[in-house]
Parts: C-alpha cells; sequence; structure tokens
C-alpha cells in the first residue's frame, strides 16, 4: 500500500488501513440536523466522516475515510465474518481449491445486478482483475497484497464459462481467499476507459470516478449507491434497489433506505452532533466514555465494547538513507541516530505507554507490542516470548550510552559528535487521543535529554510527506488490522508501498539514490513471502511468530497502545452485531430502524 487506506470497509478487502483524522469546522455548515426537515420521512442512518473523500475510483484510493464510503458500495466474492472469523461468499456463490493447490475456482451467483440494472458477470470479474488491478498502467494499492511469492508473481485470471472463474497462482498462497475480497467494478462502464489513453500514454481511468463524477455515473454493486455529495458539508447514500441480499421472507435488503455521512473534521464536533441527537452513531473515545455512559439511558443510545481494538498505533523513524536530486532526504546526522537500533529501543523504554493508558485512555486499552493484532490466531503474546519495552528509563539511559551518546551540564543528550538530539514528530491534526499522545511522547522522550518538537499538521500533508516527499523526522501514525497478517504484506515488504520507515519510491516519483536495505529488514519481507505460501497452520504461526520477535528486535515501528473498540449506537437501529473487527454496521443490509 502506498499510504492506501483502507479503514473499516477494506478489512473486508484485506488491504491494511491508515487511520485518518483532521482539523475542526464550524458544527452549523455540516450539522445533519440541517438535512432532516427534507428527508425525516425516510429511514436513515447519519454517520460522519472526518474528511472529505479523495476520489469514488476504488483502486485509486489511498484514504481511510474514503474506505469506510466505498465499503458501502461495492463487494468482492469472498469476505470474512466479524464475529466468527470465518470466509463467506459474497459475489461468489461457491469455491472449490484445484487439487495442486494452486487454483481457486469460483463460481458467481445467478441472477447479480449493478446498480444500473445490468447485468454482473464473469466478464466484469476477469476485467476487475486483469485490466485493472493487475494492470502496470494503473498504479493501484491492491496489486501489492496479490504478489506473491518470492518472485512477488501476480496470479493468472481465467474465464471457465459463463459462471465460473479461476485463479491460478505460482505457488501455494494461504492468504488468497481473503485477497478475494477486492471490489468487483464494472467492465460496462470502466473499460473503455482503461483503453482509452491520455496525451501521456495513461489510462483515462485515472481520472475516472473522481469526486465531481455525477452520482449516477459511478456504477456500483454494493448495498448503497451514491445519491449526492456536497463538498465539505455530506455524502448520501441511498439503497441499491438491485442489490443481490434478500432477507429470511425473500424481501429486499438493505431495509434502511439512506445514508447520510455529515463531513465533520473534528472529533469533538462529531461527539457534540451525536449529544444533540444530530448523528446516530459516533466512535467513542476514551475521553468522551465517562461523559457519554451517564447519558446512555437518557440518550437512548447503547455504548457497545468489542475488547481491544484490531487496529495499532505506533511511532516510526524514517530510516531511509536515500537522496532525491543530490539532497538526502534525512538529515545525516538524525539519520545515525535513527538507524541505530540501540537508540529507537532507549525511545521505545522511555514511553510511559501505562501512564498513556491511565491518562489519555482513562483506563480503556492495553499495551500494544506486536504488528499482528491480538485476535489473529497469529498473534505472539508477551508469555509466548515477545519482547515488550515496558517503561524503564535507566534502560533507556543505559542504551543510549552503550552507543556514544552522552549528557552535557544541562541534561541534554548529545550524540557522539557533540550533536544535540534534536527531531520533530509528526501527526495527524485533529485527532485529540493521537495529540495527546503525542504530547506524552515529547514530555517522556524529553525527560531523556531528547528535544522532541511535537507537531501536528493537516492529514494531506501528512501522508504526502510519508509517501511521496519523504521529508520527514519521525511520525505518530496507526493501521486498522485483520485477523490475516498478510494483509500488512506492503507494510513489511521492503518493495511495498506502505513500507513508510524506509519507503522506496513509488510508481511516478522521482527516483532515490542509494535506497539501502538492512538484513532484518529483508528477513521480514522473506517471512511473509514463506508465511503466504504455508498452507499448514501450525507452520504459518511458528513463522509469523519469527517475524514478531524481529520486528520487537528492531523497532522499525514502536507500538504504543490498544484501545478498546467502543461505539455509540442509538437504540433504533436493530440487528447490531458489534465487533472489534466489523464495528456497528459491519452488517448493514440486514440492520432495521424500529422507531
Amino acid at each position: 500500500m502506498k499510504l492506501a487506506s483502507i479503514l473499516q470497509a477494506i478489512k473486508k478487502f484485506w488491504l491494511p488501513v491508515i487511520l485518518a483524522s483532521a482539523t475542526a469546522i464550524t458544527i452549523a455548515g455540516c450539522n445533519p440536523s440541517n438535512f432532516k426537515s427534507t428527508a425525516a420521512q425516510v429511514p436513515q442512518l447519519v454517520n460522519s466522516i472526518l474528511s472529505d473523500p479523495q476520489t469514488f475510483n476504488y483502486p485509486l484510493n489511498q484514504d481511510a475515510s474514503t474506505s469506510s464510503l466505498l465499503g458501502l458500495m461495492f463487494d468482492g466474492l469472498t469476505n470474512q465474518n466479524p464475529i466468527t472469523g470465518q470466509f463467506e461468499p459474497i459475489l461468489a456463490e461457491s469455491w472449490e481449491i484445484t487439487e495442486d493447490k494452486l487454483g481457486f475456482v469460483f463460481t458467481i451467483r445467478e441472477g447479480l445486478k449493478w446498480s444500473d440494472g445490468q447485468p454482473l458477470t464473469v466478464d466484469d470479474v476477469i476485467f476487475t482483475y486483469n485490466d485493472v488491478y493487475l494492470n502496470q498502467d494503473i498504479p493501484t494499492d491492491a496489486r501489492d497484497v496479490l504478489r506473491i511469492g518470492e518472485s512477488r508473481a501476480l496470479p493468472k485470471v481465467r474465464k471457465i464459462d459463463a459462471r465460473r472463474v479461476e485463479f491460478r497462482t505460482p505457488e501455494p498462497f494461504a492468504p488468497f481467499l481473503g485477497v478475494l475480497g477486492l471490489p468487483i467494478l464494472p467492465a460496462h462502464a470502466l473499460e473503455k476507459f482503461v483503453k482509452t489513453k491520455d496525451q501521456e500514454g495513461k489510462p483515462v481511468f485515472l481520472s475516472q470516478w473522481g469526486v465531481d463524477t455525477p452520482p449516477d455515473q459511478i456504477i456500483v454493486n454494493g448495498p448503497y449507491k451514491l445519491e449526492r455529495y456536497d463538498t465539505s458539508q455530506r455524502i448520501i447514500f441511498q439503497r441499491n434497489p438491485y442489490y443481490w441480499r434478500k432477507g429470511p421472507q425473500g424481501e429486499s435488503q438493505p431495509y434502511i433506505e439512506r445514508i447520510v455521512w455529515p463531513v465533520v473534521e473534528s472529533t469533538d464536533t462529531s461527539l457534540l452532533q451525536f449529544r444533540s441527537g444530530g448523528l446516530d452513531t459516533v466512535a467513542v473515545t476514551p475521553d468522551y466514555f465517562s461523559l457519554l455512559k451517564r447519558q446512555e439511558k437518557q440518550g437512548n443510545f447503547t455504548i457497545y465494547n468489542g475488547g481491544p481494538a484490531t487496529g495499532t498505533t505506533f511511532v516510526f523513524f524514517n530510516l531511509n538513507k536515500g537522496r532525491r536530486d543530490g539532497k538526502p532526504l534525512v538529515d545525516p546526522v538524525k539519520s545515525r541516530w535513527f538507524n541505530t537500533v540501540e537508540f529507537r529501543q532507549a525511545v521505545a523504554y522511555a514511553i510511559d505507554r501505562q501512564t498513556m493508558i491511565n491518562n489519555t485512555f482513562r483506563g480503556l486499552g492495553q499495551t500494544q507490542n506486536s504488528p499482528i493484532t491480538v485476535q489473529s490466531p497469529y498473534y505472539m503474546s508477551p508469555e509466548e516470548g515477545l519482547k515488550t519495552y515496558d517503561y524503564n528509563p535507566e534502560k533507556a539511559k543505559e542504551l543510549l550510552q552503550k552507543v556514544g551518546f552522552k549528557y552535557n551540564a544541562q541534561g541534554q543528550l548529545l550524540d557522539a559528535q557533540g550533536n544535540r538530539v534534536r527531531f520533530t514528530l509528526l501527526t495527524n491534526a485533529g485527532n485529540r487521543i493521537r495529540e495527546a499522545m503525542g504530547a506524552q511522547i515529547a514530555q517522556d522522550l524529553g525527560r531523556m535529554g531528547m528535544q522532541v518538537d511535537f507537531t501536528p499538521i493537516a492529514w494531506n500533508t501528512f501522508t504526502d510527506k510519508l509517501a511521496n516527499t519523504l521529508d520527514w523526522d519521525a511520525s505518530l501514525l496507526g493501521f486498522t488490522g485483520s485477523l490475516e497478517p498478510n494483509s500488512g504484506a506492503n507494510l513489511w515488504s521492503p518493495e511495498g508501498g506502505l513500507h513508510m520507515f524506509n519507503q522506496k519510491p513509488q510508481a511516478g516519483q522521482k527516483p532515490i539514490e542509494g535506497w539501502e536495505v538492512a538484513p532484518w529488514e529483508a528477513r521480514i519481507g522473506e517471512l511473509y513471502i514463506q508465511a503466504a505460501r504455508e498452507l499448514d497452520e501450525a507452520k504459518r504461526k511458528a513463522i509469523y511468530a519469527e517475524t514478531q520477535k524481529i520486528t520487537q528486535e528492531n523497532l522499525p515501528l514502536i507500538y504504543l497502545v490498544n484501545p478498546y473498540s467502543l461505539s455509540a449506537v442509538r437504540n433504533k437501529f436493530a440487528g447490531i452485531q458489534f465487533s472489534a473487527l466489523g464495528g456497528a454496521f459491519w452488517n448493514i443490509h440486514e440492520i432495521k430502524i424500529t422507531n
């Protein structure tokens, strides 16, 4: 992934997803109560989104908030049930694994249609994979999770007959069922744009289905289709009348007619709108929990607790030793610090995560020590030997002094050459929890004699630095997670689009001279390839255990706190099956409004 997003909706499409937030705007401009007067008679769900969508073209999307919207609009062949953890057929009716373990044959459901009434067929599946996801002329992060083995080869996709399609892999690939949750796209609407090239020789597809596209031109197969988008105000979805799912009595699903997503670029504003009745649901951050818990009965809502969230939050340093246009991406002095493993370990020991849990998270969280979500069967616990970094400032100082750092008379940390240790820590502005975490990290490291300039910046600026200019020192970020570790393969592959701590330039970006991959870094990438080809579950677990040991020893990402997954939802919704993996509305098609 190239800072590809893929928050809740993309969990089901097996791409890691980045957590997003932004700056505050006034309440009046986006309050959904302003919309109710014209639509109150229509059964609707009013959610919120933290920023305007980047695009409605799924393969090109790189934003977490947008991913939530796209999850309403598109289905794939498969999905993982967030309650049972089992894979389920979605657009596919069934599948079979070939005898040689290298092929998956999917049978498509009969009678599928697109939102414009046109039939959805095997040809759409072939188009989606061969012409879009596997097309080297289209820079999509989906291709990263489709790559298989050391050769990073891509699967072969062919039509068998009117209802069957076969995917062939060059070697066994255990995560393949999850990968095939990628959304299927309409050939009749998009094929011409893939084949037509612009003046630069690029597919016109790259400029299609932007945020300025008329809603009726965006053809979908999910439970909802786009009705209207008002920039910086709201996105409105209407029920897709051709959606394939049926209820117990054969009735069409989904049951909720309309979903309204006002753009609310501040979690504080979202809270105010929920409390005033303007929103039907809101994520419950720890600083809101006590307030909302007291109002639960009066406000006629329920706070759902799914236990530890599936995501991770971490601080990480820019380990890229490369140069662009002859200029180092990272100040060579800082680069020496960041690329010293003892320095990163010292930082990990210096961060008081338990105080972070007690203060910032109000006790509603637990320490995180692994890149793999705790719900995953591949997670390695500290009890099983995973290295942890509990708060230990004395150990931190010992490690720093071991590799030549020293203190001056003022208690400031200097490196062996006498340079004061000072760097900038970035995160996205507008997320109070993350801003509080960053402030504490700066304070904790300040006690180590480091000068940390904590700087929350606008989300788009932040992601541009991480994915494009690569002009940054240290960052605080979070990813969503899934039960399948391979969903994060493009984070751990040195060639991957989300290998942010040592990012290789992606398609269309300026080249980097002198880009290096550390041996431990390459080893993690190799192990992810091995684990993906291993079909024996016990052996897969052992391989992923080794990856977790390496990441915790070398700390390319310093994991912090895993909050509990909490959401407040109005009691008027029946059918909620809350889970940390899927949230409150993962089964939106079967949820009903009761009053």
